[in-house]
């Protein structure tokens, strides 16, 4: 009877283990000098920072929470390319509601060449006649820094330093440290006490 318990419980490990390096694409070969998924992750990611902020295409904002009169870190900053730009003229204030459609990623990893993907408010390609799209007036900071600068209509690739992001917290989606790269698209706003109705796609 303990040899059998023994034996189901080494097996348990073994599964737990196996779904364990599955959740993030983890390298779980035998072979020496294979790198894990995540490894010296936190270094990667400061060092995609210094790289966002050495590429002059990138358009460089600093965090809504600091006075622009001080220098900054890289860390300070998001960095943006523009895919789209929209008709709009305003943008949201941060008491504002505003309605998006986004796409979040890692830093590339060795498994994932674009980013993991780990959250989205839509599947496929982008359209703006088809986008699920998501209503909030709470964002992490990175991500109110650009809704900030944003007009309606307007697409961008937003690369989130993680101390504008999640910092050191962690999900079974996301490691600790992990800067934030988020496609969003805003699709409107509207100030407190106004409402919008459900959101049914547009014509571009």
């Amino acid at each position: 009877m303990h040899c059998e318990l023994k034996k189901w419980l080494g097996y348990v490990g073994v599964i737990l283990f196996t779904l364990h390096c599955s959740l993030f694409a983890v390298s779980c070969s035998e072979d020496e000098g294979e790198p894990a998924e995540f490894d010296n992750w936190q270094y990667r990611n400061d060092a995609a920072v210094v790289e966002w902020a050495a590429n002059s295409s990138y358009r460089k904002i600093r965090t809504y929470t600091q006075d622009e009169a001080t220098d900054g870190a890289n860390s300070d900053f998001i960095y943006v390319e523009v895919l789209e730009t929209g008709a709009g003229k305003a943008s949201p204030l941060q008491t504002d509601t505003a309605r998006v459609a986004y796409r979040g990623r890692l830093i590339p990893s060795k498994t994932y060449a674009e980013g993991y993907v780990f959250d989205e408010s839509y599947l496929g390609d982008f359209n703006w006649k088809t986008i699920g799209t998501v209503s909030g007036a709470s964002w992490i900071e990175g991500f109110q820094t650009a809704l900030l600068n944003m007009h309606v209509g307007d697409r961008w690739r937003v690369y989130i330093p993680y101390s504008l992001a999640y910092g050191s917290a962690s999900t079974t989606t996301r490691p600790a440290y992990s800067n934030l790269i988020f496609d969003i698209a805003l699709v409107d706003f509207w100030h407190p006490g106004e409402t919008r109705p459900d959101f049914k796609g547009r014509e571009r």
